[in-house]
């Protein structure tokens, strides 16, 4: 059944100008963005499809624009729709991250980097460039790969942090496969770019391997 034969109570738009966004479950707040379903299925029905098929949702919001066209319903109007939602919720985080006056906390960037990072088909690696308040000076790209591996010179990462006369950096880079565990060559890499960095008083405060869904930091698990 369509949702405007649905009773009042139960239709999306409705239920949350009632009882506010917290009171929709996923499906229905992915169905007030889509506004329309699909031949036979509500733009509810179609939600709760693209939830499952994509495995949740952290899993849809990480798909690009490319993977969600290939989804049966949902069509480029729709699928741009999506993207255009997932780059607010990122810009709105970055926003916030640099606002933050402290950011000893590993748990301060995670859902940053998971918006920034997860969407890529190939190994991205990123920094975070801090003050001596751990306020956020910059981030930005500084090298980018294959599916499996990237190529990262301590000696220009160096060069952008004396650029940005930062005190301390946050890394982070994807795993386009998806696990979100370091490698042997991501220790090495780490303890390089440290011990480079270490050289003109630049903290490596942590490093971030994000994978769909999931984020791995180095300093909690005790790796710096």
């Amino acid at each position: 059944m369509a949702i405007p034969h649905w009773p009042e109570g139960e239709r999306p738009r409705e239920k949350l100008l009632t009882k506010g966004a917290t009171a929709l479950s996923e499906a229905e707040l992915l169905a007030i963005i889509l506004q329309t379903g699909a031949r036979g299925k509500s733009a509810v029905d179609l939600g709760r499809e693209l939830l499952q098929h994509c495995g949740g949702l952290s899993a849809l919001f990480s798909s690009g624009l490319e993977a969600l066209l290939h989804i049966h319903g949902l069509g480029y109007a729709k699928a741009v729709k999506l993207q255009a939602v997932i780059e607010l919720a990122r810009r709105v985080l970055e926003e916030q991250l640099k606002s933050r006056v402290n950011l000893n906390s590993p748990k301060a960037v995670r859902d940053f980097l998971r918006l920034a990072l997860m969407r890529q088909d190939k190994e991205v690696f990123f920094g975070i460039f801090l003050d001596a308040q751990n306020g956020v000076i910059a981030s930005e790209e500084l090298a980018d790969g294959t599916l499996t591996q990237t190529t990262v010179f301590p000696r220009e990462v160096v060069k952008r942090a004396l650029h940005h006369n930062a005190a301390a950096v946050i890394f982070a880079h994807n795993h386009p496969s998806g696990l979100a565990e370091p490698s042997r060559a991501d220790e090495l890499l780490t303890q390089a770019l440290k011990q480079a960095l270490a050289l003109v008083d630049v903290k490596v405060l942590d490093h971030f391997i994000i994978g769909r869904g999931q984020a791995m930091s180095f300093a909690e698990r005790g790796l710096l």
